[in-house]
């Protein structure tokens, strides 16, 4: 092994975490784009007196049967 092999290891190495930073990242903003509308949700349906862990009520339009 040679001192161009064992740099190119590194190299590569690097490569491989510079992407998984950038997977957790786009993971992380997706996940609080998420949180916003669920949060949004949970608070109205707390207004309208409904329990927290209540399913919505079905939509008619989306019923297929």
């Amino acid at each position: 092994m040679n001192v161009d092999d064992v740099v190119a290891e590194r190299v590569e190495a690097a490569r491989v975490r510079i992407q998984a930073v950038k997977r957790r990242a786009a993971l992380s903003a997706a996940r609080r784009r998420g949180l916003v509308p669920r949060h949004a949700a949970k608070l109205r349906h707390l207004a309208a007196g409904e329990p927290a862990g209540s399913p919505a009520p079905p939509n008619p339009e989306k019923e297929t049967s």
